[in-house]
């Protein structure tokens, strides 16, 4: 079975139509959404139908919570805590009741069997948690004991930091999808994962597809976006600008 995994759109349509269509090309049997589908970006009304429009299981992801019930004070720095509780209630304002409710009603963790010897644990941050961070340079023990909390998978997959990588820890794997919307890696593309397996066989790799951010970024400058300089500088430089 070949699966693919995206996560963290953060309202860019225009790079999850990208992601899609490079999916299509290959053929996968399912398709599986880690979260973070509408806050922070430019359209967060046609990402979340392009996403229920898929069919497909999705996990929740902080910045689902967040568009649900709002950002709390300790949840991000101070010094942002006010621009993005603004780009909260910009992004809310967009949506309806029905994609509230959907959002809402997400669950925080999915199991997923690619084969009768490839079972996968897909959530957003943490099994337990939507914004506890593990880096792809945590140590070991730190990424089994936040990560690898079901001894029956043998791939676990997660978004939230928007840094892909794959690793190996006690013969099984553990990969972040990076982001579709908003990478941090300075990989100005889209960034999805793609898992093929069949019985011991497997493979899993980083995909990245271009699309056209020139026109992302003429969205937003075109918009009322009440924080567009971020967005903009994340999109040019495939990370937040300091």
């Amino acid at each position: 079975m070949k699966a693919a995994f995206i996560s963290d759109i953060h309202g860019n349509a225009q790079a999850l139509e990208a992601v899609l269509t490079d999916i299509e090309s290959k053929q996968v049997d399912q398709i599986i959404v880690l979260g973070d589908i509408c806050f922070r970006g430019i359209e967060p009304k046609r990402s979340l139908e392009l996403v229920r429009s898929l069919q497909v299981p999705v996990v929740k992801g902080n910045a689902d919570e967040w568009v649900v019930r709002g950002i709390r004070k300790g949840e991000v720095p101070d010094s942002v805590l006010e621009v993005m509780r603004i780009e909260r209630e910009w992004t809310y304002g967009k949506l309806d009741e029905s994609d509230i409710d959907f959002l809402k009603q997400l669950p925080t963790v999915h199991t997923f069997s690619l084969s009768d010897t490839w079972n996968v644990l897909c959530f957003h941050a943490t099994p337990t948690s939507l914004f506890d961070i593990v880096t792809p340079t945590a140590a070991d023990h730190v990424v089994k004991e936040k990560l690898m909390t079901q001894n029956q998978a043998n791939l676990y997959l997660y978004g939230h930091i928007h840094l892909p990588y794959v690793r190996f820890i006690d013969g099984k794997i553990v990969a972040n999808l990076g982001s579709v919307g908003l990478p941090f890696d300075g990989v100005c593309q889209a960034s999805y994962l793609l898992v093929d397996g069949a019985e011991e066989q497997f493979s899993v790799t980083i995909q990245r597809v271009s699309y056209d951010i020139h026109s992302v970024c003429e969205q937003i400058e075109a918009s009322d976006y009440p924080n567009p300089t971020f967005l903009q500088n994340v999109l040019k430089h495939g990370k937040p600008q300091r």
